[in-house]
């Protein structure tokens, strides 16, 4: 009897304790095989997100870039920070990779490999280049490629004709590429394609560092400099920007934005002329501008001041008179009181409009100057009571690439 009880009671000397029941034992070992499944479901599950983990959006790449650059040369970058960002040292370079491929969007769309000019090819084949220019580093769907190529009517063959353009553009942009290797310019990205911000350069990008540049050089009273910085913006323009897809609904609105921001650089670029006194100069920019342009009121303010500091103080008032009565009759406003104000210098012959040669910039500043942080104090320039300026930074026109 006493054996008999031996057998039965629990054992928990064993590495798994059975119970004197058959049952509640077998219970216990599944439960036991459930855990064990589990456990080997959440490792499998967790191996495979991590191989099948997309990669990370190139923007965010040359972020990675940027930060590893602070901490290799100490740029005031903390302990910490260096810390998080060393593991990624491993994984990307600290240097920029050279561009493969140069693009100039401010016009009819070109690209330059190693320096030389290169044939896009067909319209349709342009088309798709311009559209993935407009959109650099950021991935464009088929979808969105086939509807704006066909207008919105894509023949049953769209997506092999679209597949086709890429594999011609990648030849021309890549010719030195070895057979079966990854595209470096034109990749693929999920459903779409992309030109990778890394390895290729857009005249667009330069346009507004030039710009940013000019209209710094005028706040801090570096109007040569100024002058300098529009002239090189402008001279990038070789017509309508991204003009083969310039009337599509996907790069509509960046159109409107760079042509925006090229006006402002004209206006920006005369109002340096005037601070230089270069008057006359002015005057004829101004002149062809207003007439294109009547209703911004900052170039016609630019045009009268110009004029009554060319001697022509009966034009001045002219121009302010006219764009007057365009202002109230086409939209039924008045215009602004620094329009206003000027009438009633020039009427008076204010000393404050006379042009007094600003003083020279200190030798330590820059033509290409870095950002101004925040909290740093600007130094104004004493043109700037007798200048108009704009209502707005120029800077706020460009927009997230």
């Amino acid at each position: 009897m006493a054996d008999d009880t031996t057998d039965t009671a629990v054992r928990t000397d064993e590495p798994y304790a059975r119970p004197g029941n058959s049952d509640a034992w077998r219970i216990a070992a599944l439960e036991r095989e459930i855990q064990e499944l589990r456990r080997t479901n959440e490792e499998l599950r967790v191996y495979v997100s991590r191989e099948l983990e997309p990669e990370p959006e190139f923007t965010v790449v040359a972020d990675q870039e940027l930060a590893e650059f602070d901490v290799v040369t100490g740029s005031g970058t903390t302990p910490a920070a260096a810390a998080v960002t060393a593991p990624a040292a491993a994984i990307t370079e600290p240097t920029r990779p050279r561009a493969l491929a140069e693009f100039h969007a401010l016009g009819p769309i070109e690209a330059f490999v190693g320096g030389r000019l290169v044939d896009l090819g067909a319209p349709k084949q342009r088309a798709l280049l311009a559209l993935l220019v407009g959109k650099v580093g950021r991935p464009v769907s088929v979808d969105t490629i086939v509807e704006e190529l066909w207008a919105g009517q894509p023949p049953p063959s769209a997506v092999s004709s679209l597949q086709a353009y890429v594999a011609n553009l990648r030849r021309v942009l890549e010719p030195d590429r070895a057979p079966r290797t990854p595209p470096t310019v034109l990749r693929t990205y999920g459903r779409g394609y992309l030109l990778d911000t890394r390895v290729v350069e857009v005249d667009v990008q330069w346009f507004g560092e030039r710009s940013v540049a000019g209209w710094q050089a005028l706040d801090r009273g570096d109007a040569r400099s100024a002058v300098h910085e529009f002239e090189s913006a402008l001279s990038l323009w070789r017509g309508q920007a991204y003009a083969e897809v310039a009337d599509t609904a996907y790069i509509r609105p960046d159109v409107a934005r760079l042509e925006e921001l090229r006006l402002s650089v004209v206006e920006g670029r005369c109002a340096a002329l005037l601070a230089v006194g270069a008057h006359e100069i002015a005057v004829a920019e101004l002149e062809a501008f207003v007439q294109d342009h009547p209703l911004r009121e900052y170039g016609c303010e630019l045009l009268g001041l110009a004029l009554y500091r060319a001697g022509r103080q009966a034009d001045a008032l002219a121009v302010l008179r006219t764009n007057q009565r365009r202002l109230a009759d086409e939209l039924g406003i008045d215009p602004r009181p620094a329009l206003r104000r000027l009438e009633q210098q020039i009427l008076t012959q204010s000393a404050s409009l006379d042009w007094q040669p600003a003083p020279r910039p200190s030798a330590v500043a820059t033509r290409r100057p870095p950002e101004v942080p925040a909290c740093s104090v600007r130094r104004q320039p004493t043109h700037r009571d007798h200048l108009p300026r704009p209502d707005f930074f120029r800077s706020s026109l460009l927009a997230d690439r």
